[in-house]
Formats: structure tokens, C-alpha cells, sequence
């Protein structure tokens, strides 16, 4: 038989484990329960950021969404109103020339304009290659500098067809104001944002700019139209001279013109709600100066 030491009686943990051993063992276990905690929370706030990244994204959606609906409606009722009630469209210095001029002004500087203005806002650009939208929304605005030009034609050529004095009323005053601060900022971006040769400096110090006649030259758009739909409408609807409904009885094409006015400011807002958003800005992903933010 082997004789074994007995086995030492412990009447307390520390006795049993060295005071050395005891302090690693719980530091040890102290620094797991920690990190433990910081994944966790690391782990819900990733949640939280990607819901809410994600309800950020329905919003804006929704708002497009809308803001596109507002735009088409826009058209549609600017053309119903000059081809059912203004006798419709020719380019023969006669009344049917002028018709062109509501179409094409609210084509161009309001919904094609405002359209424009939001494409870096869609997500589905974030994180891609900017030079493609940089070309898409310089044709857009393109385009609508396009229609608005020859907008004005239409009405110049009518006024002065018919002998009719041009720019004397607060809604041509704003118009050409408008029509001609949106010729400037489309030259500036070109020269500013996609010449390579376009230096840096000039491109911070153009880019604050560039932003706020952007959304300048919206809210000019909704005024100027606004002001040309009631001008035409004291024009067109005299109710004794023309055998139509005066103005202050609401008929049918009143009604319409009105409803009109109406989208035309709540597609304004819209435009300028997504504008001003500061989640729904374009996520930089690129180290390009060519193609960094400059929306």
C-alpha cells in the first residue's frame, strides 16, 4: 500500500487557489463579460442603423414615387386644358401657337426640371461610378432648358405676330428671370462638373452655389407658372366679350386650371422636401475628384 499526503482542507476559495491565479481567473472573466457586452451592443445598434437606413429608403421612395405621379398628372392637365378649352396647338403665330407656351414651360422647368434635380438623391446611384448621373442629369436639365427656350419662342413669336408688347407683366418679368438664371447654372455645371480640366477650387467654390439656385430656380418655376395660369385665366375668361363663363363663376376650365396651379406647387414641395433631406444625399463611395460629391 502507498501512503499519499492528505489532501489540504481549504476553508475558502482564495486558500485553495493562489491570490495570482484568483486575479488572472477574474480578470480574465471580467474582460470576456465586456467584450461580450460590447458585441452586443455593437450587434443592436447595426440592427438599429439598418432599420432605420431602411425606413430612410422607403420614405424617399415614396416621396419619388409621388413626386413622379405629381409630374405626369402636371402634363396631362396642362394638355388637356390648352387642347380641350384653348382650341389646341399650331405653330402659326395664331392663339393655338401660344398654347405651346404653358406645355413646354411646365415641361421643362418644372417637372422635367425638378426630376432632374433628385436624380443623385435615388439610392440605387449610391455607391456607383457618379460620371454616368453627372451625364444623365446634365441631359435631363438639358432637355428642359430645351423646352423652356422654345417655350418662349412660342410666345414671342404670337406677341409679336399679333402686335402685342413683350415682358410687360410681373409673370414674363419672372419667367425670362427664371429662363435665364437656368441657362447660367446649366453653363456653370458644365464648365464646373464635368470639364476635367475644371479646377478643384473652382469646383468647391461653385458647388454652394450651384445648390442653392438649384432649388432657387425651382421655386422662381412654381412662382412664375402659378402667376402665368391666373394671368391667362383673367384673359381667357372674361364672360362678355368671348361668349365664356367670367372668371369669379368657376367653370369647368377654371376648375381644371385651378386643380392645376395646385399640383404644381405640391410638386414643388415635394422637390424641395427631397432636396432638403440631409439622410437622402448621395453616399460617396468614389476618391475620384472627377467624381466626387458635388450635387
Amino acid at each position: 500500500m502507498h501512503d499519499y499526503p492528505p489532501t489540504p482542507k481549504c476553508s475558502t476559495l482564495s486558500e485553495c487557489l493562489p491570490l495570482s491565479q484568483w486575479n488572472e481567473t477574474g480578470e480574465l472573466g471580467s474582460e470576456m463579460a465586456v467584450n461580450t457586452m460590447k458585441q452586443e451592443l455593437k450587434s443592436k445598434s447595426s440592427l438599429a442603423d439598418c432599420s432605420s437606413r431602411m425606413r430612410s429608403i422607403v420614405s424617399f421612395y415614396f416621396c419619388y414615387l409621388l413626386c413622379l405621379c405629381l409630374g405626369i398628372a402636371c402634363i396631362v392637365l396642362v394638355t388637356t386644358w390648352n387642347s380641350k378649352w384653348r382650341g389646341g396647338f399650331a405653330w402659326d403665330g395664331s392663339s393655338l401657337q401660344f398654347n405651346w407656351h404653358p406645355v413646354l414651360m411646365v415641361t421643362g422647368l418644372v417637372v422635367l426640371y425638378g426630376n432632374g434635380a433628385v436624380l443623385y438623391r435615388v439610392p440605387l446611384t449610391w455607391g456607383q461610378n457618379k460620371l454616368p448621373w453627372k451625364l444623365l442629369h446634365a441631359g435631363v436639365m438639358l432637355l428642359a432648358l430645351i423646352c423652356s427656350v422654345l417655350g418662349l419662342c412660342a410666345v414671342f413669336d404670337f406677341h409679336n405676330a399679333n402686335k402685342t408688347q413683350n415682358l410687360y407683366s410681373l409673370h414674363s418679368w419672372i419667367g425670362i428671370c427664371t429662363t435665364a438664371l437656368f441657362t447660367l447654372q446649366w453653363v456653370l455645371g458644365l464648365a464646373g462638373f464635368l470639364l476635367p480640366c475644371s479646377p478643384m477650387s473652382f469646383r468647391k467654390l461653385l458647388k454652394p452655389a450651384h445648390v442653392w439656385m438649384g432649388g432657387s430656380i425651382l421655386i422662381l418655376s412654381v412662382v412664375s407658372c402659378i402667376s402665368g395660369i391666373n394671368e391667362k385665366l383673367f384673359f381667357a375668361l372674361k364672360g362678355t366679350t368671348n361668349g365664356t363663363q367670367p372668371y369669379a363663376n368657376l367653370p369647368p376650365e377654371a376648375l381644371v386650371a385651378n386643380s392645376f396651379g395646385v399640383l404644381i406647387v405640391l410638386f414643388g414641395l415635394v422637390i424641395l422636401k427631397i432636396l432638403s433631406n440631409p439622410h437622402w444625399q448621395r453616399q460617396e463611395a468614389s476618391e475620384d475628384p472627377l467624381l466626387q460629391d458635388d450635387n
